[in-house]
């Protein structure tokens, strides 16, 4: 149908740093934070801000396949989402790539940075097998939490229930979370975020939903912001 965007699941799909930096308010972020990027896929945000001093570690299932078999999956989403951005474009803002062949290339080449770095970086630890609402991390083992176009994206294939067990766990691992985009696939607020923001508070934890500088869906310039750590 004319205007769908439809994927059936979460597909493997990168951004890059400066794109994290935008939608997730990152800019005068102090060196040496220690950041988790879950369900990171194949972006290049890992590869470029632990050059830049950051201690960032990516966690996803991806991660369980070998790079050639991530280059498949990256060819396959390639096709999906060239096809649901031919079909819904008018519900997307392209002031900042201009084209859908821009946007592809800038994809592309956030992707290529993370293949690249993607071998070397599994045998350092950025990279690790990890998927949500289960984590094999320590308590507090970051600053910093983020996840990108999972959470709340994803929402008529994840239910509610997955998504609080997902939140509170990327809060049992750091004091902060951002996460990023507030819209479902549809282009609507997700159906999830407000009772999502509700048990939060209601567990005495401070959330915010923060207007940020990058819109590509339209009305999609909105990142939830939580501050995992109940007043005393």
């Amino acid at each position: 149908m004319t205007g769908e965007f439809e994927l059936e699941a979460a597909a493997p799909w990168g951004r890059n740093r400066a794109e994290y930096t935008t939608f997730f308010d990152l800019a005068g972020l102090p060196a040496r934070r220690r950041i988790l990027d879950c369900a990171a896929g194949p972006s290049s945000f890992t590869a470029e801000a632990s050059r830049l001093g950051h201690l960032v570690v990516a966690a996803d299932p991806l991660y369980g396949l070998p790079k050639e078999e991530i280059k498949v999956r990256i060819e396959e989403s390639r096709e999906a989402i060239a096809a649901g951005l031919r079909s819904a474009g008018h519900r997307f803002v392209w002031d900042a790539y201009g084209t859908p062949e821009n946007l592809e290339a800038t994809r592309l080449s956030a992707m290529k940075h993370f293949l690249e770095d993607y071998e070397e970086g599994l045998a350092e630890g950025r990279y690790l097998e990890a998927a949500l609402p289960g984590l094999p991390f320590e308590d507090a083992a970051f600053d910093l939490a983020l996840s990108s176009h999972f959470l709340f994206l994803y929402s008529a294939q994840f239910d509610l229930d997955f998504h609080l067990a997902s939140v509170l766990e990327l809060c049992r691992v750091a004091p902060e979370v951002r996460i990023f985009p507030l819209l479902d696939l549809d282009g609507e607020r997700s159906r999830h975020l407000l009772p999502v923001i509700d048990h939060l508070q209601g567990r005495g934890l401070a959330t915010e939903i923060r207007k940020v500088d990058y819109e590509f869906q339209k009305g999609g310039n909105e990142m939830l912001l939580i501050r995992c750590e109940a007043p005393s």
